[in-house]
């Protein structure tokens, strides 16, 4: 099914669309959010930090929805597609890497217009992405490719066997519970 158009066929409205993507870019974000939640709050601890400062959860989520926006518009450039002879993984493990270079792609593109409004060169901010450290963008990657990963299959697992049967295997079936 064409993704531009509802379940009766008819093409959706520009509000429609501009719903659907609203919420698909609340939903990455909550869960982008819970895991860079996650690492700052250990990062802080790791550091002893006391008190911890509930500013670093606001940059996190901050940090959550820029990545969620990067990851939605490498989806609308590159569509998720799963080939049923290949299964999910070997379908999505190269859009997977792919993804995670149009992330970090524009994580340096950020970091530069970020530079630039500081009043700083754009192309010195960019390598200053990463504290400037390649092994530190290395583990970043790693760390950002485990995350998206399981949301890809998700994803993936979405389109396979759509989105009732997806939220059936994961939550069980609410209409055949017996109260």
């Amino acid at each position: 099914m064409n993704s531009t158009h509802t379940l009766h066929g008819k093409p959706k409205t520009f509000k429609e669309k501009a719903k659907e993507e609203f919420v698909k870019a609340f939903q990455l974000t909550v869960y982008f959010g819970a895991w860079f939640c996650a690492i700052a709050f250990l990062a802080a601890t790791s550091l002893d930090e006391r008190p911890i400062p509930l500013s670093i959860f606001g940059f996190a989520l901050i940090k959550a929805a820029v990545c969620a926006k990067f990851l939605l518009l490498a989806q609308a450039a590159f569509p998720i597609k799963v080939d049923k002879n290949h299964g999910i993984v070997s379908s999505l493990i190269l859009e997977s890497l792919i993804y995670l270079l149009v992330v970090l792609g524009l994580n340096y593109l950020e970091a530069g217009v970020h530079g630039l409004l500081h009043g700083k060169e754009f192309l010195i901010s960019m390598t200053e992405f990463g504290q400037a450290d390649p092994l530190r963008v290395v583990a970043m990657s790693i760390v950002y490719w485990l995350i998206v990963w399981p949301y890809l299959l998700l994803m993936g697992m979405t389109l396979m066997l759509g989105s009732n049967a997806t939220l059936e295997i994961l939550f069980g079936d609410k209409s055949k519970s017996s109260n």
